[in-house]
């Protein structure tokens, strides 16, 4: 199975002082990953913005995680309105839930809140 990783594991993943990093970085050993241009906007923002680190450092550190774990790339080719969130805060985890099924891949996260078949819950 190939993975569509979300804006949260990909945080989780690479940042080693993240309380959830330990998991993560175990998850994601060994599997085949995905990534989209919305997923790497967000984790640079989150990165940037929320957990304050500096740019250049969160870009390569990026880089290096994508690059050391071979993920490959997909398109954010698919319409915002062929995605069907319910409220404002389900808005990127439905899209990006719709683009993992649109491309036969499974979107994976920690978050037990979203629902959608394509989405694979990391317990």
């Amino acid at each position: 199975m190939k993975y569509l990783l979300d804006v949260n594991l990909l945080i989780q993943g690479i940042w080693q002082g993240h309380p959830d990093h330990p998991p993560a970085f175990a998850w994601l050993k060994e599997k085949n990953l995905c990534i989209c241009p919305l997923v790497e906007l967000g984790y640079i923002r989150i990165s940037t913005g929320v957990l304050g680190a500096p740019m250049l450092e969160t870009r390569l550190l990026l880089q290096a995680f994508l690059k050391e774990r071979k993920v490959s790339r997909i398109d954010d080719d698919l319409p915002a309105l062929e995605s069907s969130p319910q409220k404002s805060s389900e808005v990127t985890d439905s899209y990006l839930a719709c683009l993992a099924q649109k491309h036969g891949l499974k979107l994976a996260t920690f978050d037990k809140r979203i629902s959608h078949p394509a989405v694979e819950i990391i317990r």
